[in-house]
């Protein structure tokens, strides 16, 4: 069995996203969960340009992270162009304001809800970041995760 701790010593620091998406393909492949979760982890973690700890970094940390999953169940690269296209436009706390108050949960909530990543979900990001939306956002968000079974206290909080 390989040393995990050194493995994953060596992924906290790896700034190549290609050598973490190797870490992750073969990681899974040998069904070492905890590797290719700590892979995905630093790889969405490197991907944004943004300021860590921003509204905008953990959008884009979202979409690098959606479009990730997606890649690898469809096998081919694949993009949020009508998601990045609406930032262009009206930029990320529109499009995050847009997600948390409509009538319906978007693909990537429900998706990002099956695979067990609440902290993800562009609702867990107005919460974070409460003090650059109404109130009736975060209210709104709150509610969303909340009917959907996530304990909104068990979220991550902005270090």
């Amino acid at each position: 069995m390989p040393d995990h701790d050194r493995i994953k010593a060596q992924i906290a620091v790896c700034d190549d996203p290609e050598k973490l998406r190797r870490w992750i393909i073969n990681a899974r492949n040998k069904n070492e969960t905890d590797i290719s979760e700590a892979a995905f982890r630093r790889l969405i973690a490197i991907m944004p340009h943004e300021q860590p700890g921003t509204v905008e970094y953990d959008f884009w940390q979202t979409i690098h992270a959606f479009e990730h999953i997606l890649t690898e169940e469809r096998g081919k690269t694949t993009r949020l162009a009508r998601t990045r296209q609406k930032v262009a436009r009206v930029g990320v706390i529109e499009t995050l304001k847009d997600w948390a108050i409509s009538d319906h949960r978007t693909d990537g909530f429900e998706m990002l809800l099956e695979r067990s990543m609440p902290e993800l979900t562009g609702e867990a990001i107005v919460l974070r970041h409460r003090e650059s939306f109404e109130e009736v956002v975060v209210a709104a968000a709150r509610t969303r995760l909340e009917s959907a079974g996530v304990d909104v206290n068990a979220l991550p909080h902005r270090p």
